[in-house]
């Protein structure tokens, strides 16, 4: 595949083996020692100003921690900075030793397990470092419900006898009455953000409703994340019998749905319907615009039929788990789980998700070789999605307007204006602005403005893009590599804007529990968003297609106007998503 680099930054930042390691785009580094850097980079200077990286890979070496200048753009030309010995990089606030061995608190307040070998997957007890702290306190209660979880998964899962013995019944076309074990199996449809947002609320489905959670990995997604349960695996085995995913599809006989349709079901009385008169397995399909997230799924009565099937295959793009806070036989154990409500996803995502060695290492060496030692760091999400195309002046333009509205950056000297050194104390600070897009062009443009022009107070802003490829690539492996270390380093910003109905954004900024800022889309028939952006009122995601309240009963009911804890989306206006009042 030809994969498309960043250009490298036009200034080395701290020396040969740091750009190697980083491999990514990045701003120049302040002047100092000029003459010694131009003489010992000299060799470099084609390969910086030369334009593209060669194809291949990231590189998945991970050597000690570099030895970096402070990293930061000529933001002010007119300044001559102190000269400085080369700093260690360590995460922001983080200390020498803190950042060599798991923090006190690595396992987040009792959401992550113990048992793990921390070399084995080096992100589990680590990106919590390059965080700040959860605004959100973990329940007791979920942290209990995720240990017993981990419990039944190994007792069940993948490679133990029970698990054998439920796929010879599935094999035989049998649904056992009380099975010990029971399994839903979660299949991809569309992008990673897509992917992490499904997996999340399916794994939520499977605490409620005492189910193991078995994952189809796809190729694209080999290698991504590490195994979040000890024991086990989340992997579904290659011989499992219905492993086809070109089956699975909104008509297909097995489905909920469809099963209802022509009998083989029933709701109107599901505590006569013996599990052992069921078909072996069930599916459900949860895929946003092709099918609205059914009610047939969220209601009790539906609940109750399904939870008799021993196995259940589901194939979803969709964050559904603000449904099954709508669902009533789950509302009070969600109450318990989830006392803030928004924290849904902040926290099952930092429990599920933890990149593999080789991905950490592109997210801990980018991250120390650019993003460690700055006092600010803003991230914007840039998404142009092809139902709805807006041009690059308009989007550029919508958000600049968003960042001088919401102040998010610094403010530009005028021609004649000298920068103020004193202002605020602001003087001398390092604002870091890290470009998630496919594009390279918003990254062009706002580091030449900082680039020629020092700021109004006297900050210093360095820009940063770590690559663009132009467009989406969803059967790529290393395309979803870059896009998974992404996320992650727009997660550690202090700062988030992001582009209206992107799910990448809604992944990162939850991971954060950062309360983003959104780039609103124009309506269908204009061009140009009259507003620039808006502040999210929760950092969960939003379910873009809810389901209809009331079930039965069939009641056009706004949803957001009876339960306290759901309302519309700030960009998907009959999305909804939990928050807390």
């Amino acid at each position: 595949m030809d994969v498309k680099r960043s250009r490298s930054p036009r200034a080395p930042v701290g020396g040969e083996d740091d750009k190697k390691r980083a491999g990514w785009r990045g701003a120049g580094v302040r002047p100092e020692m000029v003459l010694v850097g131009f003489l010992l980079t000299l060799p470099l200077l084609f390969l910086v100003f030369g334009g593209r990286w060669g194809r291949g890979s990231f590189p998945s070496s991970s050597p000690s921690p570099p030895v970096v200048a402070r990293n930061v753009a000529a933001g002010d030309r007119g300044a001559t900075p102190q000269s400085k010995k080369p700093e260690s990089v360590t995460p922001k606030n983080v200390s020498a030793s803190t950042a060599s061995s798991p923090s006190p608190d690595k396992l987040l307040g009792g959401l992550l397990s113990a048992g793990f070998d921390g070399s084995s997957c080096q992100s589990r007890y680590r990106s919590n470092l390059y965080r700040k702290p959860s605004p959100f306190p973990l329940s007791p209660y979920l942290a209990q419900k995720l240990r017993k979880y981990e419990a039944y998964h190994k007792k069940c899962g993948p490679g133990t006898k029970r698990y054998r013995r439920a796929v010879k019944q599935l094999k035989a076309g049998r649904n056992a009455d009380h099975s010990e074990c029971k399994y839903v199996v979660w299949f991809p449809c569309n992008g990673l953000g897509n992917r992490m947002l499904t997996i999340a609320s399916t794994f939520l489905y499977a605490l409620l409703t005492d189910r193991v959670l078995l994952m189809h990995v796809a190729p694209e997604q080999e290698g991504l994340f590490c195994e979040p349960f000890p024991g086990s695996s989340w992997v579904l085995p290659g011989d499992f019998p219905e492993n086809n995913p070109h089956k699975l599809h909104i008509g297909a006989p097995e489905s909920y749905a469809n099963m209802l349709k022509s009998g083989v079901v029933r709701n109107d009385d599901p505590n006569s319907v013996p599990a052992s008169s069921l078909p072996p397995y069930v599916y459900l399909h949860v895929e946003q615009f092709q099918l609205k997230l059914s009610d047939n799924v969220f209601c009790d009565e539906d609940q109750v039929v399904l939870g008799k099937f021993n196995w259940m295959v589901l194939k979803s793009d969709s964050y559904f788990a603000p449904a099954l806070f709508l669902t009533p036989m789950f509302e009070e154990e969600l109450a318990r789980m989830f006392p803030q409500k928004e924290a849904v996803f902040h926290h099952l995502g930092r429990y599920l998700f933890h990149p593999t060695n080789r991905v950490w290492g592109i997210i801990r060496r980018y991250y120390e070789a650019y993003l460690a030692r700055v006092d600010e760091k803003i991230g914007f999400q840039i998404r142009i999605f092809p139902e709805k195309p807006i041009k690059f002046e308009n989007m550029y333009d919508q958000l600049m307007r968003c960042i001088r509205e919401q102040r998010l950056l610094p403010e530009l000297a005028g021609a004649a204006e000298p920068a103020n050194h004193t202002a605020g104390g602001a003087a001398g600070k390092v604002k870091a602005v890290l470009i998630a897009s496919l594009y390279s062009g918003y990254y062009e443009k706002i580091r030449g403005m900082y680039y020629e022009s020092p700021t109004r107070n006297g900050e210093v802003v360095a820009v940063f893009q770590p690559s663009h490829e132009e467009q989406q690539q969803y059967t790529s492996n290393e395309h979803n590599q870059k896009a998974l270390a992404e996320i992650y380093l727009l997660s550690y910003c202090d700062k988030i804007a992001m582009t209206a109905w992107s799910t990448f954004g809604y992944v990162a900024y939850s991971f954060a529990g950062v309360k983003p800022w959104i780039l609103l889309r124009p309506d269908w028939d204009k061009e140009v968003s009259a507003v620039a952006c808006v502040r999210s009122a929760s950092v969960e995601p939003c379910l873009h297609s809810p389901p209809q309240l009331g079930c039965r009963a069939k009641k056009n009911v706004d949803v957001a106007a009876v339960k306290p804890y759901v309302r519309h989306c700030e960009d998907v206006g009959f999305g909804l998503k939990l928050f807390d009042s």
